[in-house]
């Protein structure tokens, strides 16, 4: 490229969302450019490619049967997906016992399910009352937006089993603790999911179904379309408006386009300064959504041993920092893989320790688990999202309480020639893949409405 670029479109961020988003601008025959400040596209969105068939995905992984926008794209750039293998039963440790369980809910005494079944259906029937992709607009939203779903869960006189519960869900769903997240954002992610049961199930939930070669080869084949139009290693700096254009400083060159799609979480369009600045409901819900916290780690064998027992690999734990496994092994299982989540608090402490101790608190817990065999793995690695100096956290920004009714519509809502996307603002499948998608879709279907060519047709 040219020191100066005159584009129809520029992309900021070669996450699923840009890239989604230039790839739609592209097809319609505009002059589309992605800069990605990292050195690869994918966003929040990684792998390890270990050989001999065994690809690990660092960051999103799955997806399920509603989530149709990344299930129509990986088709149509020619990626499979397979099942999430889940035949047997799950394991939890929880007060200082371990013990199997059949389906979704484990059994924890009488008492304990009944709590728990309360806080499912009290937290579904209030989801259904939140708009999908409006949330502000959900009766009672200030009062909603005012407390943490942690402040609620003690109104309603929840008891420490099902508080817990929901907490380890949510340290791996949002990387954050029930304390720190709006009520009305956990609402409204599990209004965007089609419901609490797809939100935590993996048969027909968010779990179901992985990608053949990692969820990151979808998006390396859409950078592969879009070829030279995609630029790495390029961090948008500045972005001025200017009356017939807008400038985007980089560090190497000046670049006017048309049109800009900003496709990054709320919390690192911070990293961009804007002239004129941006409006202040715009601005200050940058300043407060905040990137979640969770970092993943790998244990790799030599087969999927604990299958041999009738496990599926997926458990709970409230002792291991890992509170979330999966088994993430090869479709053909020719090797064993567990992938443990740590997210919140935990991801937070344990990032503090010494690589040796780390590895050791998650493998001593994946043996209490499954057997001293998970002691001994023949491979160990970990992503902290939150060290990612592009990402700086995971799987998705967090809104405190407030953050959702201050900035409102300024979550998506085009400023002039600046057009929002990311995740963040999907109104369906909103924190996943699917989510970045339909973001990066909607923002280009914005752009195309109003050019000329697309009015003309």
């Amino acid at each position: 490229m040219s020191a100066r670029a005159d584009l129809d479109v520029a992309v900021v961020g070669a996450g699923f969302s840009g890239l989604a988003a230039a790839r739609r601008i592209a097809a319609a025959g505009l002059n589309v450019v992605v800069f990605e400040a990292n050195d690869r596209v994918g966003g929040r969105v990684d792998r390890e490619d270990l050989g001999d068939g065994l690809v690990l995905d660092l960051g999103g992984t799955w997806t399920g049967p509603t989530q149709d926008r990344i299930a129509s794209l990986a088709a149509e750039v020619g990626v499979e997906v397979f099942p999430q293998f889940a035949d047997g039963r799950n394991q939890i440790e929880f007060n200082g016992r371990v013990r199997s369980y059949g389906g979704t809910i484990p059994r924890l005494g009488v008492g304990a399910l009944l709590d728990l079944a309360r806080l499912q259906f009290g937290a579904g029937r209030a989801a259904k009352r939140v708009a999908a992709g409006s949330p502000w607009d959900a009766r009672k939203a200030d009062l909603l937006d005012s407390i943490t779903l942690e402040d609620w869960m003690c109104q309603r006189h929840h008891g420490q089993t099902a508080q817990q519960l929901l907490g380890i869900a949510g340290k791996t769903i949002w990387g954050a603790e029930p304390r720190e997240m709006s009520l009305l954002y956990v609402l409204h992610y599990i209004a965007s999911a089609g419901g609490l049961d797809a939100l935590l199930d993996t048969e027909g939930g968010a779990q179901h179904e992985r990608f053949t070669g990692g969820a990151l080869s979808v998006a390396e084949r859409v950078a592969a379309e879009l070829g030279d139009r995609v630029v790495l290693n390029s961090p948008v700096e500045a972005i001025s408006t200017e009356a017939d254009a807008v400038v985007l400083q980089l560090a190497d060159r000046t670049v006017r386009a048309d049109k800009v799609v900003i496709a990054l979480p709320p919390p690192l369009c911070e990293r961009i300064s804007f002239a004129p600045a941006l409006p202040e409901a715009r601005a200050e819900l940058q300043r407060n959504w905040r990137m979640g916290a969770l970092t993943k780690v790998f244990a790799v064998y030599k087969r999927p041993f604990w299958r041999d027992a009738g496990f599926t690999g997926e458990a709970l734990s409230d002792a291991s920092p890992a509170s979330l496994t999966f088994d993430v092994s090869p479709e053909d299982g020719s090797q064993g893989v567990l992938v443990g989540f740590v997210g919140g608090d935990d991801a937070r402490s344990y990032a503090k320790l010494e690589a040796e101790p780390r590895r050791a608190l998650v493998l001593e817990g994946f043996a209490r688990l499954y057997g001293d065999e998970a002691l001994e793995p023949e491979r160990w690695l970990e992503r902290d999202w939150a060290a990612q100096p592009w990402s700086r956290g995971g799987p998705v920004a967090i809104a405190p309480p407030g953050a959702l009714t201050s900035g409102r519509e300024a979550l998506r809502a085009p400023i002039g020639r600046l057009h929002w996307a990311g995740t963040e603002t999907a109104e369906r499948s909103a924190g996943y893949i699917d989510g970045a998608v339909r973001s990066g879709e909607r923002a280009a279907e914005e752009i195309l409405a109003g050019h000329p060519a697309r009015r003309s047709a």
